[in-house]
């Protein structure tokens, strides 16, 4: 898993859009804060999950989620897999602490982008976790820990070819914060034909000498 004691540069270090990760437009920002609103006032629970590893041991016991809910962490255990497909190790331990650590560098990254992507991305996953617009919107009927790997398959095969721009753009949305927490991290690398930083830079520049 990562080490939440070296802070990670790699969701940084992608040209991302931080002026509108979501672009939703008018209509759509008010409908994702009309959700986000509902959700908060049922009950759905939105604060971060602080550390889960005395309690869970999927997640490492040193880290402290900043922005992921309990929630949040669900959802993205049972997308990462239909996302990063191969990608992921076959091995079930090995597997789970991929997962793990990319659920980690994920929550690290949104917790560094600017407040106006983190409220689109809070609302966004709100939508998706509020059990009434994850059945009607996502057509996902069980919660996101029971869901199969066939169904969140499904789900983001679906939004990926919406006519509704939301859709769409919140298909971008997951696909690319996960792509980059996964293949972003230095172990990843080799997976997407990445070599690495060449050995002059390496020696050069302090932030790879400390990495």
């Amino acid at each position: 898993m990562t080490d939440p004691l070296s802070p990670t540069d790699e969701l940084d270090s992608l040209c991302l859009d931080r002026r509108s990760f979501l672009r939703t437009g008018l209509g759509g920002a008010l409908f994702l804060g009309t959700v986000s609103l509902t959700a908060g006032l049922s009950g759905c629970a939105t604060a971060p999950a602080g550390r889960l590893g005395a309690v869970d041991t999927r997640m490492d016991a040193r880290y402290q989620f900043q922005f992921l809910s309990a929630d949040d962490i669900e959802l993205l255990e049972a997308l990462l897999p239909a996302i990063l497909g191969s990608a992921l190790p076959e091995q079930a331990n090995a597997r789970r602490i991929a997962i793990a650590g990319t659920v980690e560098r994920i929550d690290l990254g949104i917790h560094k982008f600017g407040p106006a992507n983190q409220k689109e991305l809070r609302q966004l996953f709100d939508l998706l976790n509020f059990g009434l617009t994850r059945v009607t919107i996502a057509r996902v009927w069980p919660a996101w820990r029971d869901a199969t790997a066939e169904q969140a398959d499904a789900f983001l095969q679906r939004w990926r070819s919406s006519s509704i721009g939301l859709f769409n753009n919140g298909y971008m949305a997951l696909t690319k914060i996960s792509n980059v927490a996964f293949y972003g991290h230095q172990e990843n690398w080799q997976l997407s034909g990445y070599p690495g930083p060449p050995d002059w830079a390496v020696q050069a520049l302090p932030q790879f000498r400390s990495a």
